[in-house]
């Protein structure tokens, strides 16, 4: 059975990066989270995980796709 929840320490190994980043990514709320146990250890649900990526894939297609494309300003007239 694949596991729910998964620690930072794995999330910044699968988006490799470093563990303040990963950490920086859940307490600015770009990456859902949930903190539990007695030492507050936190944990990212897998979903949330792969829909934070996909959001990044989004995001990079806008950042790259030519500016306007498909817009009036760049129809000739």
């Amino acid at each position: 059975m694949a596991r729910r929840f998964i620690p930072l320490t794995e999330v910044s190994e699968i988006l490799d990066i470093s563990a303040a980043q990963a950490y920086a990514l859940v307490r600015s709320g770009d990456l859902p989270a949930i903190k539990v146990g007695g030492r507050g250890q936190w944990r990212v649900e897998t979903a949330e995980l792969e829909n934070y990526i996909q959001r990044m894939y989004a995001e990079t297609r806008e950042l790259v796709s030519p500016r306007g494309e498909g817009s009036e300003d760049t129809q000739p007239r």
